[in-house]
């Protein structure tokens, strides 16, 4: 390699040792210690060569982010610490590279975090496959086929709050470039006993919860469910709410996964629906009633559940009830129908519920499937993930336990067959020779439990079908007599002496030595839980039912299907599914997940070494170890392991030019490693004893401390170096810079020096030219002030002159003025005797007003009607002509106006005039209406075609077309109707048809009321006895109220000749039939804004709330 390459790896900064290969020493207690050590640390996946153990650390770490993901992504499995990612990488490229099928078995007890694994292998695939909308469209329905599958099939219990109560595989299937096309998900045994009967401190599945929790008012209501949980006698209540769980939230992430899945809304409403039928099963009890011949059987105590179940599911009432009371036993030709007591029928009520659940729980996984799965039909590849419960050792072990344990027994074989035909093939492929490993093969005990002929399940099915009396001890008994020397198997009663006095063994019990540690199993509750029976009473009333999807899940309820053969037994069916499921996977390349659960407070940082050794115990880790390390502990390829030690080596450092392989030999031919710990295959350096291996990081580690002393030591000598040479050029610059500046400055202090003198000489030359400038403009001063003096003494002596011929002047005028006044008094004295004073006066005045009148024709105002303006008086004593003035030409201009209307704007003013003195101060609403011009038609119905048959059913001439609201006489609500005016009638039509529907003649009109509020109701009070009053008088509401009372009592006059009566108030009468009826105006604050408002109170009193 040209370039050094710099990678982590996982022996650099390695916290414990992150591959359990290659601790030394190995036992259980470094095992051990390992683990809690890499925990301490958030280290929670750890190696067993390329298994990963993951502990749950029971809080979120940020290794999970987009960039975690990429550091994964294409990486060696062993180049990057221990991490999920990387076994989800190396499968993906397997299977994507190599097209090779893959599977990843995840296992461990409950609340390991299987199924958070599950969840991270299939984000982090999604992450790194394809993109593209209908790419993304299947990854995004793969994902959200998880939430709707833990809702159904998972729980809180004591150990996990969310636990997984199913076994699930799916299959997600591949094209050829690696992007997804569809998956298959299979279920094994749903836990369904917990349906009816939930242990104590847990939950009944998520979705009861979530449904009560998160559903609508609506939605429940149409479910007929309550909100309250303890109305509900299938749901635990102890631990009804879960710390940190929002129900309601998950609810509303169910429905929406379902959505996104595929599921149509009818689909999701009736697996609701069933659900809640499963909630209301639990609710129906029992009572016992004596019959005459002696027999006990049941009644339902309430009906209404049982009732309301039938509404729910569309199955007839008296069938089901009946269903629950009778079991029909069918044998060749006969029928035999028997009671079923109060025990029985609460047996048979639980296992309607629980089949009822696990069929609309298998169904949801086959719907899924249908949705999910590949829509091409070119060759696929598979990678199976597979999410099952671990090895279980509880107080109380039954059926349910014993065939888990029998799983895990499975799923150990197989990972023990694998591992080793793994090993066995690199080690073929490698060319090394293969030496035999001892191991515990587990197969004596998976043949103890699933021989046909005297396997715990073949003998299990054969009690549960022979005749006669079977109990669970007599079960037990033929266990004793068939596997009493069995050496994994273990009974009180069993032939063998040396259980005897067992006082750990009770006598009801059995005990089973499983690769795990032995488990007590209680036999109570095996033959019936094997049985798993539906009477068929109870199958042919669900297929009889109106609900769809309850009828498909019973198909054997059909009587034209009646199989009178037994149904398989639970432990048959599951032992062919795990067959199935082990054919499968040996089919696939294997990847192993271990899940730990580090305490049992479901806590972070706690780490309980007793519960951890016994989980490392039953999920045979040490035995894994054990086989890994059989042959050599650790290999590794030629290339980066060359490229990790080559600096031990001075032939291979820095850079080796032939093949790696070369390279390697003569490193470990340098360090003198003994032939016998390690050995050449074709691609990989294959090391014995991990102390080879730890030598040699040992080393790598020294010489990596010597490499930096001498990197360190030439790094300081460049450093010093270039320091001087940095320090010699900056000498000589600053010295450059400092006698330039010496230079410059000495230069600067000649130039201020010259600049200096030159400045002096300049300024005395400058001050005495100054000198004799001055002297020279005083001078001119001098002759000028000189100058001016004498022309101001010759003006002023001129000035004065003047003067005194003007006073000269003006005296003579003035005598004789007074001598030419004096004259003519003289002359005309005799003309002016005792009327003088009073022609004076006339002439005055006269001169006065002819000024006034002059005056008020250039001041004269607009003609405007509207205009207020006028001029001030200018005397007090024209006080009254003045004011007559202002009249006089306030009329003229008026008519002047006047003159300029057409007869039809007359007609609009004189109906507004008539408007003013028939409302004026009387109705609030009045203001508003007087700048709005009255068109009267507004409908235009002479031109709007969808009034046609109107028109062509009025002859008359229609004064007034507008929609009004007529106001209901019995309740006080409001119908659009279009109000005619003609010149004889008013009429009333529908908006919508143009309808006629009443005909009013004006001479039947007498009055009209409406209140002197700010509102639009108008009463037409018609004449007693007349045709149009049968039904009494009209309340109407309109925006034209004014006008179309205006028109109204104008029209009337001019046909009857009398005076229409308008009555004002806020409180009148109105005839509605035969009751006289109150109309009353009150204030009140409506919610629809400013519009009024009509209820009728009672009888007597209708209101009218205004604004």
């Amino acid at each position: 390699m040209a370039k050094m390459e710099v990678k982590t790896s996982l022996l650099d900064n390695m916290i414990g040792v992150g591959d359990m290969v290659l601790l030394e020493p190995l036992n259980e207690e470094t095992f051990i210690n390992n683990l809690k050590k890499r925990f301490d640390h958030n280290e929670i996946y750890t190696y067993i060569g390329s298994v990963v153990i993951s502990v749950n650390p029971y809080r979120s770490l940020p290794i999970y982010s987009p960039e975690k993901v990429e550091d994964y992504r294409n990486r060696n499995f062993y180049e990057l610490s221990p991490h999920i990612f990387a076994l989800s990488d190396e499968a993906y490229r397997s299977l994507r590279d190599q097209d090779k099928d893959q599977c990843i078995l995840i296992t461990g007890e409950s609340g390991a975090g299987k199924t958070e694994a599950s969840k991270l292998v299939m984000s982090y695939v999604a992450a790194v496959c394809g993109k593209g909308a209908e790419v993304n469209q299947v990854k995004e329905q793969l994902l959200q086929s998880n939430p709707v599958l833990e809702a159904f099939g998972n729980a809180k219990t004591v150990r996990n709050d969310n636990s997984s109560r199913f076994g699930k595989y799916m299959d997600i299937e591949f094209d050829f470039k690696g992007d997804p096309l569809g998956g298959v998900i299979s279920n094994y045994l749903l836990e369904k006993s917990r349906v009816v009967k939930q242990p104590r401190g847990e939950r009944n599945f998520h979705v009861f919860y979530q449904l009560l929790s998160g559903a609508s008012e609506e939605l429940l209501n149409k479910l007929t469910l309550e909100r309250d949980f303890s109305r509900y006698n299938y749901l635990s209540l102890d631990s009804a709410k879960v710390n940190g769980v929002d129900d309601a939230a998950n609810f509303r992430t169910v429905r929406n996964a379902m959505q996104i899945v595929g599921f149509m809304d009818h689909e999701a409403e009736s697996v609701l629906e069933v659900v809640a039928a499963v909630l209301k099963l639990g609710n129906i009890e029992f009572k016992p009633e004596s019959r005459v011949n002696g027999l006990d059987e049941s009644k339902i105590k309430d009906k209404n559940e049982l009732k309301e179940i039938c509404e729910l599911t569309g199955i007839d009432q008296s069938v089901l009830e009946r269903a629950f009371s009778f079991r029909t036993v069918e044998a060749k030709q006969e029928k035999v129908s028997t009671t079923l007591n109060v025990a029985q029928a609460y047996y048979a009520r639980d296992a309607l519920a629980k089949n009822l659940y696990s069929r609309l729980f298998s169904w949801l996984v086959n719907r899924i499937n249908e949705s999910i799965k590949a829509q091409t039909k070119v060759r696929k590849k598979v990678m199976g993930v597979l999410d099952i419960y671990g090895f279980e050792i509880f107080e109380d072990n039954s059926f349910e336990q014993f065939i888990i344990n029998y799983c895990n027994e499975k799923l150990q074989q197989i990972f023990i067959e694998l591992t080793l035909k793994e090993e066995q093939e690199e080690y073929i492929r490698e060319g090394i020779e293969w030496t035999h490993i001892d191991y515990f093969n587990n197969a004596i005990i998976c043949d103890l439990i699933e021989n046909n002929t005297n396997g715990i399940l073949a003998m299990l099915d054969e009690e549960c079908l022979r005749p006669g009396t079977v109990t669970d001890e007599t079960f037990l008994e033929k266990l004793n007599q068939v596997c009493a020397t069995h050496q994994h198997f273990e009974s009180r009663m069993s032939k063998s002496s040396r259980f005897l006095n067992d006082t750990s063994l009770p006598h009801s019990c059995f005990r089973i030595q499983h690769y795990a540690g032995k488990v007590l199993y209680q036999v109570e509750g095996f033959v019936d839980k094997n049985n798993d029976l539906l009477y068929r009473d109870l199958s042919q009333a669900m297929w009889k039912a109106g609900h769809t999807l309850i009828k498909s899940l019973f198909p054997e309820g059909n009587p034209a299907k009646i199989n009178l053969k037994r149904p398989p037994t639970a432990g048959s069916q599951f032992k062919a599914s795990v067959a199935t499921l082990m054919k499968n996977l040996q089919t696939k390349n294997p990847n192993y997940i271990r899940c730990i659960k580090p305490n049992d407070k479901k806590a972070a940082h706690i780490f309980t070494e007793a519960l951890v050794c016994h989980q490392i115990r039953y999920l045979g880790l040490l035995e894994n170890v054990r086989v890994r390390r059989a042959g050599y502990a650790f290999r590794q390829a030629y290339e980066p392991c060359l490229e990790r030690y080559k600096m031990l080596c001075k032939q291979t450092w820095p850079h080796w030019k032939g093949p790696a392989r070369a390279g390697v030999e003569v490193l470990f031919n340098e360090l003198e490693i003994p032939v016998e710990e390690y050995s050449f295959g074709r691609s990989k350096i294959f090391i014995r004893n991990p102390r080879t291996l730890f030598k040699l990081e040992d080393l790598r580690k020294q010489r990596l401390e010597d490499l930096a002393t001498l990197i360190q030591k030439i790094y300081r000598g460049w450093k010093c170096r270039t320091h001087f040479l940095l320090m010699r050029k900056s000498q000589i610059v600053v010295a450059a810079w400092y006698r330039r500046y010496a230079q410059q400055k000495r230069y600067q202090q000649i130039k201020s020096s010259a600049l200096v003198i030159q400045s002096y000489i300049r300024g005395w030359k400058a001050r005495k030219i100054l000198r004799e400038l001055k002297h020279q403009k005083r001078c001119e001063e001098a002759a000028t002030t000189i100058a001016a003096y004498w022309r101001g003494t010759q003006a002023r002596r001129e000035l004065k002159r003047l003067k005194e011929e003007a006073r000269r002047k003006h005296a003579v005028a003035v005598i004789w003025a007074y001598w030419l006044g004096l004259k003519v008094r003289r002359e005309y004295r005799k003309f002016f005797r005792a009327n003088a004073g009073k022609k004076i006066y006339e002439f005055t005045l006269q001169r006065i007003v002819q000024k006034y009148f002059l005056e008020m024709k250039n001041k004269m105002p607009s003609l405007s009607p509207v205009d207020k303006n006028w001029p001030p008086r200018p005397y007090l004593f024209l006080d009254s002509t003045h004011k007559e003035l202002k009249r006089i030409f306030h009329l003229w201009r008026c008519k002047k106006y006047r003159d300029q209307f057409t007869d039809q704007q007359k007609l609009i003013y004189e109906e507004k005039l008539e408007a003013s003195e028939l409302f004026k101060d009387k109705k609030a609403l009045y203001p508003s209406s007087v700048g709005q011009p009255f068109q009267g038609a507004y409908l235009e119905i002479n031109k709007n075609p969808k009034y046609k048959k109107l028109k062509d059913a009025i002859e008359e001439k229609i004064i007034i077309a507008e929609v009004v609201n007529k106001i209901n006489r019995a309740n006080g609500k409001s119908t659009s109707r279009i109000f005619l005016l003609t010149n004889n009638n008013l009429l009333l039509a529908d908006q919508k048809s143009g309808q006629i529907k009443s005909e009013v003649p004006l001479v039947d009109v007498t009055k009209v009321s409406m209140s002197s509020q700010n509102d639009g109701f108008f009463a037409v009070h018609l004449k007693e006895g007349s045709e149009a009053a049968s039904k009494g008088d009209f309340l109407f509401s309109s925006d034209h109220l004014i006008e179309m009372a205006t028109k109204l009592y104008r029209t009337t006059l001019s046909q009857t000749k009398q005076k229409l009566n308008i009555e004002i108030s806020d409180e009148f009468l109105v005839q509605f039939r035969q009751d006289k009826v109150c109309v009353k105006f009150i204030q009140g604050n409506q919610k629809n804004g400013s519009v009024p408002t009509c209820k009728r109170k009672n009888n007597r009193l209708l209101e009218v709330a205004v604004p």
